[in-house]
């Protein structure tokens, strides 16, 4: 048999490594035959690989054969075209987290950016992610913290700085913690308060820990089972994904200058360069000044709240023009 040369040994070795990363145990008849080498040759190559510090064992049975198993220190690793691409975007995308690892994203970042091929480092740097929201930062370790809770079903204790007041010094909230949500550049906590008996949501930045966690519980099923149209139904103020306030209205606008506006509202031509527009709102006051954002003339179709609303706001806006007394 002819000695291998150094540059196929170490493609041999990148080969070998692949395999077992995507595979609990092999054979070693079998890794010889994918890599076309001799059973001698696949044992040789797994004491090079746990050289480089790998934990490669050896699997007992009749077919003998190696498992790659996690060590104390993270060696060498291997990526394909499609995961090397998936890690960099991940990265640039934990910039803006506010999960306080920006600047270690950022290093990691530069160094697999460095070692792709300019191919690839081309489909990365065509992806520009800028964070935007200002997102709150968020001590990593309370992060971890949190999903370790969430995986463990353990009860949380913490204190809690409310808007506008610092943290209580009463007892801790006991919480069960579900969900770790980021949303909008912020991490959310969505857990059952046995002593509200109903679901809550916690900004991470607010929250001390208490240790140790309280005892077990057993898991249950955020509402609709869905925590993502969950969350989105809180901050809309109501218990489903819908607006607890919906209104239809023309606008004296033609469709055209409305649409980009629109959002998540409907949109559609209403004759003579009009718009009807079906928008919704977590109050009727809030809908009606919304509404007011477009500057144009506004004819509401229905409810009646909204129209009522309208005119309470006229009657405030009034009001707020006059000038101050004294």
């Amino acid at each position: 048999m002819p000695i291998a040369t150094s540059t196929t040994t170490s493609g041999r070795l990148l080969s070998l490594l692949s395999l077992l990363q995507v595979r609990r145990d092999w054979p070693g008849l079998l890794l010889a035959e994918r890599l076309g080498v001799s059973e001698r040759t696949v044992r040789r190559d797994v004491d090079r690989l746990r050289e480089l510090g790998y934990l490669v064992h050896a699997v007992k049975g009749p077919d003998g054969g190696y498992r790659l198993e996690a060590g104390s220190q993270v060696p060498p690793l291997l990526f394909d075209e499609d995961q090397a691409v998936a890690l960099a975007v991940a990265l640039k995308i934990a910039v803006g987290t506010g999960a306080g690892i920006e600047e270690a994203a950022a290093r990691a970042l530069a160094t697999v950016r460095q070692v792709l091929p300019s191919r690839l480092r081309r489909r990365v740097d065509t992806l520009e992610i800028s964070a935007a929201g200002g997102g709150t930062q968020v001590d990593t370790d309370v992060l971890l913290a949190l999903s370790s809770a969430v995986r463990a079903c353990e009860e949380l204790r913490f204190d809690y700085a409310s808007p506008g007041r610092p943290e209580s010094a009463g007892p801790p909230r006991r919480v069960q913690p579900h969900h770790l949500v980021v949303r909008g550049g912020r991490w959310y906590l969505v857990g059952w308060s046995a002593e509200r008996e109903d679901w809550r949501t916690y900004r991470a930045d607010r929250m001390t820990l208490r240790v140790p966690n309280g005892p077990r519980f057993r898991p249950r099923e955020v509402p609709g089972g869905d925590v993502a149209a969950f969350l989105a139904a809180r901050f809309k103020g109501s218990e489903t994904a819908e607006w607890p306030c919906r209104g239809e209205v023309v606008l004296g606008l033609p469709l055209a200058e409305v649409a980009p506006f629109a959002g998540g509202d409907t949109a559609s031509e209403a004759g003579d360069g009009r718009t009807r527009l079906l928008a919704g709102a977590w109050s009727w006051a809030a809908l009606a000044a919304n509404l007011l954002r477009f500057d144009c003339e506004v004819e509401v179709v229905g409810p009646p709240e909204l129209r009522e609303a309208f005119g309470a706001l006229s009657e405030r806006a009034a009001r707020a023009a006059r000038p101050g007394v004294g």
